[in-house]
């Protein structure tokens, strides 16, 4: 949520900024929220007389008494009655204005990063480097779904018998493949410094209103309503959540922290050749990183965070490229995002498996997340995540680009995890 006195300061630029994303009418919503925290300051600030004055003649009132005038202070207390109904009126004036200014902040997303490009869909983003040769394939290359079935290594039927589409059955040396890259990342990421962390894979509206998912997706988390609790669609959600309503120590930063979740999402609509198998899923496993850092520090450290989500998709072995995603593309919360893609050899396209995003104050300023600056002022942090790596496309990937006459070959860096070299 965009901070008011930023939206005071900067509109025109802000306004500027959002027409990357295709608001065109980003400098209505904007004013609109400058003219209702005027309103809010304006009705505060007559609350806050008429308080003073009720507080003075309450004053008054009591000196009066001990001086024997009842008569000049039941007049006087007169008086106060007709405040207190002022205050009263004053304070749910007040109350509903906070509410209109809080739902009119709620429909504004971030403010992209002057690097963010102008776009309307996935189309526009642009490809800032690729990494490795496209894997030349035989003309009968199979995709991962029919190698999935020739080894047993994923039963998709299996799935849909227990749960329905999109839950997939993991089998055989397919589960311990799931296991092997679980551990490998996990352990990537703490060699870089990353908390290992096990959340709740269920979470409060609190905390999906902390961290942008609510109520922006709703449509797409599954929830729970006896007990008002959403399944996560990312590790993300209750790591982020640690630090809600937390003023942080500066010297602590960056705080950095890892988790591995299975992640749930109903991805409403999706049908088509590009979701068969692995390519969309109602629950997938993912490990996720997430750092808490200075606001001055922040875009050096995700640069960081892309270099080793970088680091180990070359030590996978697997051809790849980023991506900075246009305005248009570019998630609600975020100011800044990179996605990565891994090719996928036998459908002959690009696969997201990670996005990397810098979200600025935006969501600290949801969960109320702060630090106490070298003035003893608490001040806003700025929140990254990044997925390093998300499983399905990643296994979908391995499997296609590495199959041989022989079976399907696995990278020299998960042989130590997976115990062993070929799928066969």
């Amino acid at each position: 949520m965009l901070q008011v006195s930023q939206i005071r300061e900067n509109q025109a630029q802000m306004a500027e900024r959002l027409a990357v994303r295709g608001i065109k009418n980003a400098n209505e919503l904007l004013t609109a929220v400058v003219e209702l925290d005027e309103q809010r300051r304006h009705t505060q600030q007559e609350s806050d007389s008429v308080l003073a004055e009720s507080n003075k003649l309450a004053k008054e009132i009591g000196g009066l008494f001990k001086e024997g005038k009842a008569q000049e202070a039941n007049t006087l207390k007169a008086q106060t009655a007709d405040l207190k109904e002022q205050s009263k009126g004053l304070q749910e004036k007040l109350h509903s204005i906070e509410e209109q200014l809080k739902e009119a902040l709620l429909h504004i997303p971030n403010v992209p990063n002057p690097l963010v490009p102008a776009g309307n869909s996935d189309e526009d983003n642009e490809v800032i480097k690729e990494h490795g040769d496209i894997p030349s394939m035989d003309a009968d290359a199979k995709p991962h779904w029919d190698i999935a079935d020739q080894y047993n290594l994923i039963d998709f039927e299996l799935g849909v018998k227990i749960s329905g589409a999109g839950f997939p059955v993991y089998k055989g040396k397919g589960a311990r493949l799931q296991r092997a890259l679980i551990n490998y990342f996990l352990d990537k990421n703490m060699a870089a410094g990353y908390e290992e962390i096990q959340p709740p894979h269920f979470v409060n509206e609190a905390s999906g209103f902390g961290t942008g998912q609510l109520p922006d997706k709703e449509g797409q988390m599954y929830h729970m309503q006896d007990d008002n609790l959403y399944a996560i669609p990312t590790a993300e959600v209750p790591i982020t959540n640690l630090f809600r309503d937390e003023i942080v120590n500066a010297d602590d930063f960056p705080i950095k922290c890892t988790a591995y979740t299975p992640c749930f999402r109903r991805e409403a609509g999706s049908y088509g050749k590009d979701v068969r198998g692995l390519n969309r899923l109602h629950q997938f496993d993912k490990v996720e990183i997430v750092q808490v850092q200075h606001p001055d520090k922040s875009y050096e450290t995700l640069d960081s965070m892309v270099s080793h989500v970088e680091g180990i998709l070359k030590e996978l072995e697997l051809p790849y490229r980023i991506l900075r995603l246009c305005g248009g593309d570019l998630g609600f919360t975020s100011a800044l995002t990179y996605d990565f893609e891994v090719y996928s050899a036998a459908q002959k396209r690009w696969l997201e498996v990670s996005s990397v995003s810098n979200f600025e104050t935006f969501q600290a300023n949801r969960l109320k997340l702060r630090y106490k600056d070298e003035n003893k002022k608490n001040q806003l942090c700025h929140t990254l995540n990044g997925s390093a790596l998300a499983l399905p496309r990643i296994v979908a990937a391995l499997l296609e680009n590495n199959q041989t006459a022989n079976g399907v070959s696995i990278p020299k860096a998960l042989v130590p995890y997976t115990g062993f070299e070929l799928i066969n």
